[in-house]
């Protein structure tokens, strides 16, 4: 594991730095930073000498200068330097893109420059600066954390974990992230209130031995005795982050040993760094430690003998795959955007199945393209993750829960509603007697996670969602393509999907077929196009008007 270790320096308390693709959009309205060489042209220096040192008072009230006799020039056209009215570019707090000064609300998100979303999680209204009142009726039962069966482990040391440079543009990773949904949790009276804390203890390093190399510990552990450092480009680490990825690590092993051994019955994991990215040697992808093959380990050590994981983050878990890929006793079953490997991290193939021994026990669902909704995943949960899951039989189930396929995700680009994350949740709390452990990885839109995780919660706390989707859901073409070909591999490794794969190729060949007859009638039958302008125009609207109906 190398750590590219950058320069230490105490000196100013803003830096820049660009890393290789990042993209500078200034979001201040200082153009340079105090120290920097390179900071402004001399002219412009020197006009800002004047500016300063010949105010209208100092001319006007300055008798050397009104009184001086060799001044033989005319002054009447003078006029007093006037500094340019500047426009401050502003991030929006809920989705980090820049915005012109100018701008009240977000141009990609909507959200107000200062709405209460960090105050009141997703409940705070997007359209009005934050006024520090707000009622939220929640209709639910008298539960209290005192009898509650649910358990969410939170520590606050977590949101010290954060990029030390100053940018442009913030990480999308940030302490915004926890912030925004334990805001929501708080103001809809979940957490705490309805669900039982977990008190957060730092992992040892023998129990992220049984995850991670040694080498790669004592990596992370390495980077508290740095101001900042990082892994790769886009994965940083401060003086706080060891601790804060032991501690986010420490609650997903403690959470798992109460769910297994029955003191509660299920958890949510509201923790970070996220974790599913963060392979044997290595880590990447904003992850540190992989919390969800810890907590995996920690439950078999507990005495389950088949864990099933869930990864529904809208990036491919290329680190949880490859610490299970040979391993039969872990179910690792993913469904993310991999465009045929253009998507990050570019793993997760329908044919990575696992290795030595360990085939049939990683699932791949790839999506060709972004924009997948809910109707697609449940589709894919309906044919392929809970048939595959059903006859795996998990005493223990945990779902590394990115909330990056959720609508307005700046990076997932996807369509997933908190309907269709608590839909999911549902689907899953059947098996094993319910013994489930939600782990947060991404999503960086603060509204979307935050309502998304309220939600699955409230399924974790037995709450009935109110929503319309179908129990049968339609798929899009593309995302019932990328089902039949997952089936069509998987099904040599779970032969339950061979009859329901046979039944739903046969209804693909049928919708072909009769796209193929429509295309073909609209090619047969058709006017000629010359006569729309010539004498019979009128016949043309007539027919071309009949041969449209039909067509339908």
């Amino acid at each position: 594991m190398v750590v590219e270790t950058l320069e230490r320096s105490c000196e100013g308390s803003k830096r820049r730095h660009v890393n290789g693709g990042d993209v500078a959009v200034p979001c201040s309205g200082d153009e340079f930073s105090n120290g920097d060489i390179n900071a402004a042209p001399v002219v412009s220096a020197k006009r800002a000498r004047v500016s300063r040192e010949m105010t209208f008072q100092d001319i006007y009230g300055a008798d050397a200068l009104l009184n001086d006799d060799d001044d033989e020039e005319d002054d009447c056209d003078w006029e007093p330097v006037q500094a340019p009215v500047e426009f401050v570019n502003w991030c929006c707090v809920n989705c980090t893109m820049s915005n012109p000064g100018d701008m009240v609300h977000c141009y990609i998100c909507g959200e107000h420059k200062e709405s209460g979303i960090l105050r009141h999680g997703y409940l705070a209204s997007p359209f009005f600066k934050d006024t520090g009142l707000i009622e939220v009726e929640e209709k639910y039962g008298g539960s209290s954390s005192a009898t509650s069966s649910t358990a969410v482990g939170f520590d606050e040391r977590m949101l010290l974990h954060s990029e030390f440079e100053v940018k442009p543009h913030p990480h999308p990773e940030r302490p915004d992230r926890l912030r925004a949904i334990a805001a929501s949790l708080a103001t809809a009276g979940v957490f705490p209130g309805r669900c039982l804390p977990i008190n957060a203890r730092e992992i040892t390093k023998q129990e992220l031995q049984m995850v991670h190399t040694s080498e790669h510990v004592d990596a992370v552990n390495t980077t508290s005795q740095l101001l900042y450092s990082y892994f790769t480009s886009d994965t940083y680490a401060n003086e706080y982050s060891a601790r804060a990825a032991r501690l986010a690590a420490g609650l997903c092993a403690d959470l798992a040993t109460e769910i297994f051994t029955g003191r509660v019955k299920n958890g949510f994991a509201l923790v970070r760094p996220p974790g599913h990215h963060a392979g044997i040697r290595h880590a990447m992808g904003f992850c540190l430690h992989n919390n969800a093959a810890v907590a995996a380990l920690v439950a078999q050590a507990a005495g389950a003998k088949k864990v099933l994981i869930v990864d529904w983050d809208v990036h491919h878990g290329n680190g949880t795959q490859e610490i299970f890929e040979q391993n039969k006793s872990v179910l690792y079953i993913s469904l993310h955007r991999h465009e045929g490997g253009h998507f990050y991290p570019g793993t997760g193939a329908a044919d990575e199945v696992g290795t030595n021994g360990g085939e049939g026990y990683c699932v791949n669902v790839p999506w060709s393209c972004g924009g997948v909704g809910d109707k697609d995943y449940i589709f894919a949960f309906q044919h392929v993750v809970l048939p595959i899951a059903s006859a795996f039989s998990p005493d223990f189930v945990i779902i590394s829960a990115g909330f990056d396929a959720a609508r307005g995700d700046p990076l997932g680009c996807c369509d997933v509603t908190p309907a269709g994350y608590s839909r999911m949740t549902q689907m899953l709390g059947d098996l094993c007697g319910g013994k489930m452990l939600v782990i947060l990885e991404g999503g960086y839109n603060l509204r979307s996670i935050s309502s998304s995780a309220t939600a699955v919660i409230k399924v974790l706390l037995g709450e009935i969602p109110e929503n319309n989707l179908p129990i049968a859901a339609t798929p899009s073409r593309e995302g019932l393509q990328t089902v039949l070909d997952v089936m069509n591999i998987q099904m040599k490794f779970w032969p339950s999907l061979a009859i329901s794969y046979s039944k739903l190729l046969s209804e693909w060949e049928a919708r072909l077929i009769e796209n193929k007859k429509n295309q073909m009638k609209r090619k047969l039958v058709r006017v000629p196009t010359w006569w729309k302008w010539g004498r019979k125009k009128l016949l043309y609207k007539f027919l071309s008007g009949r041969m449209i109906s039909r067509s339908k």
